[in-house]
């Protein structure tokens, strides 16, 4: 993992919501209200949450301008931390 991945890993393994989201999106692509049934979030809170994975590069929309069943996916960097979280277990 390079230098700009650790900080971003870093940022991401602070909130435990930020890596359920994460270990939730790994390798498919999400719904808000699925995000947060599969991370055990409130669903309240997914927006923010996702907002600030979309900010540091970690997961983005695909389909930014739906108001509603807007999908998300991880990036690669995403990917990568998200293989590194489950290598770290629980």
């Amino acid at each position: 993992m390079d230098d700009e991945t650790l900080k971003i890993f870093a940022y991401v393994n602070i909130s435990s919501y930020r890596v359920r989201s994460v270990k939730a999106l790994k390798g498919e692509v999400k719904t808000p209200t699925d995000i947060a049934r599969d991370a055990d979030i409130k669903l309240n809170h997914i927006s923010k949450v996702l907002s600030q994975l979309k900010d540091c590069g970690v997961a983005v929309c695909l389909n930014e301008e739906a108001y509603r069943g807007r999908k998300y996916k991880l990036t690669g960097v995403g990917e990568e931390i998200a293989d590194y979280l489950d290598n770290l277990g629980d």
